[in-house]
């Protein structure tokens, strides 16, 4: 199919699946208004975006639709530090969904929300602000690593899909871990007292600000295609945002085997505070060539942190594998 045929039946084939989409939502009569809007987000999660940029998708209708990307913010998300072990969520003390085969795909989404009623990031902008952080692995023996870090072997790189409330924006962050030498071009240097950390940001596609209490019908997205686009995509009860990013940044689709999901501060190691009396169901589904999730405890990647507590994590078996736990916030 030549280019012109193949960017107009996109549109075509898209259009047909929201008119399927509409009309099935239309003879549902009796179902509750929620219910259609999981139908619409089951919808469009399994659209894919017609190409490289940012998108955007509203209820009723399946169907993207292209818009300007805008420039992420310039602050490091950053990696766990020495210290871990706390009772606080975050700075690796989080479970990650591991698997024995790499994963193309992550999903994490809060199933059950009990008595959230507040939420503010002391150190950043106060109420509602917040970050959504689906992360990679850490992935040494990386491809990116190989062209330029101090010593290869002590280098790893890792991969952040983000929803940051604070700036209104959802993108992706890669890291060059431990790359102890001068940054690649368009890299940003980050020093950990440790050693010398390079990253850098995809595009980012606007979002308006989502309070707190939307968080259970919430869900963020990471997909890597070997040789192709990294997507990500962050469901809201009516809307749909994605972007995209070159999976040759970090090689991703070569080295993801493990991925961390949670809501933490909205960067620069900040905590995300919810009040107290808040438990929140995590859920992390994976796509992959494996048949079994495991919990993966004290394995969490991001430096940002929350204020609640981590209580059991159970993994399942399947087609599309997942790791489930609850954190929570005793009241006083």
């Amino acid at each position: 199919m030549n280019t012109k045929l193949g960017q107009l039946a996109y549109p075509i084939v898209t259009a047909v699946v929201g008119i399927a989409f509409l009309a099935a939502t239309a003879s549902a009569g009796s179902s509750s208004t929620e219910r259609l809007h999981q139908s619409w987000r089951a919808a469009i999660a399994r659209t894919p975006v017609p190409g490289k940029g940012c998108f955007t998708a509203s209820y009723p209708v399946a169907m993207w639709r292209q818009v300007g990307c805008v420039k992420a913010p310039n602050v490091p998300f950053i990696p766990r530090g020495a210290a871990r072990g706390s009772r606080q969520v975050g700075n690796g003390h989080d479970y990650e969904a591991v698997t024995k085969r790499l994963i193309s795909s992550a999903v994490g989404s809060f199933p059950v929300v009990k008595r959230l009623k507040s939420e503010s990031d002391p150190d950043m902008f106060g109420a509602n602000d917040y970050s959504l952080q689906l992360n990679s692995n850490f992935m040494p023996d990386n491809k990116k690593c190989a062209e330029g870090a101090a010593d290869p072997t002590q280098c790893s790189a890792w991969q952040q899909f983000i929803y940051a409330s604070g700036y209104n924006q959802a993108f992706m962050q890669y890291w060059l871990i431990h790359w102890n030498t001068g940054c690649p071009p368009g890299w940003v240097l980050y020093g950990d007292g440790v050693g010398l950390d390079c990253y850098m940001n995809s595009a980012a596609v606007s979002v308006p600000l989502q309070v707190i209490t939307e968080l259970p019908n919430m869900s963020l997205e990471g997909a890597a295609v070997k040789y192709g686009l990294d997507t990500l995509t962050l469901t809201t009860s009516t809307q749909a945002y994605a972007v995209t990013g070159d999976d040759n940044v970090t090689f991703l689709a070569r080295g993801w085997n493990g991925s961390e999901f949670n809501i933490v501060g909205d960067g620069n190691g900040s905590e995300a505070d919810f009040n107290p009396g808040t438990s929140l169901t995590v859920r992390i589904a994976l796509t992959t060539a494996a048949q079994r999730a495991r919990c993966a405890a004290d394995s969490g990647t991001t430096g940002e942190t929350n204020n609640l507590n981590l209580g059991g994590c159970r993994g399942t078996r399947g087609t599309n594998p997942s790791i489930q736990f609850v954190e929570s916030l005793p009241k006083p």
